[in-house]
């Protein structure tokens, strides 16, 4: 990995994608947009401009929120549109998956995929100075050139796709704390932090005694 210097600031994106089997349409009347997944069918009524391209774009693949309202330019009266989507995508949250991404052309770092009908996720933010470490029951198998990181409890999956966030893994084989991580590893602090977020967030983390 390239060295982390005030001349390179790291650029990390967190991308909003849907899971490869939801399909996007709209109803007969053209007023209700559906989406269909092996996990059921949902329905956003009315939605707004901004919605719409949202989750058909998120069909298509990972997208920065921001940049993409930004460039839409579908304001919604009256709300914040950044506000709406996301509500709009918490009511659907079984079905998207959630991106840390660098801007560095290397691919994303990893994925958090919902694999439970209730399934709901938000980043967590460790104490840096309290241990943690891998949920006991969890596993770690490959598929192809991913790892995945995964327990039979939880409603979400990680997806590692480079190897920074594998050291990271691999150090919460043993109870350590954010702050110990980020000297261990040679990766920039704020990286290390948001992989652990992520992490945490799909419940992959406990605290250790």
């Amino acid at each position: 990995m390239t060295p982390h210097t005030e001349d390179s600031p790291l650029r990390m994106h967190h991308l909003w994608s849907l899971r490869e089997d939801t399909v996007v349409g709209w109803d007969e009347e053209g007023r209700t947009l559906v989406l269909s997944s092996p996990q059921g069918t949902e329905r956003v009524e009315d939605p707004a401009p901004a919605v719409a391209e949202a989750l058909r774009r998120m069909e298509l693949g990972p997208v920065l929120l921001a940049n993409l309202l930004q460039s839409n330019g579908g304001a919604v009266p009256g709300h914040d549109t950044y506000t709406v989507v996301l509500s709009v995508l918490r009511g659907i949250s079984h079905v998207v998956i959630r991106t840390l991404s660098l801007e560095d052309l290397k691919g994303p770092v990893l994925s958090v995929v919902p694999m439970g009908r209730t399934a709901r996720f938000s980043l967590v933010r460790l104490s840096a100075q309290r241990r943690v470490q891998l949920r006991p029951t969890v596993t770690i198998t490959v598929r192809g050139d991913v790892f995945l990181v995964q327990c039979r409890t939880l409603e979400h999956r990680v997806e590692i796709h480079r190897p920074e966030a594998m050291w990271v893994v691999s150090l919460l084989a043993w109870p350590m704390t954010p702050d110990a991580m980020v000297e261990v590893l040679p990766l920039p602090a704020e990286l290390t932090l948001a992989i652990l977020a992520y992490l945490a967030g799909a419940g992959m983390t406990v605290a250790a005694g």
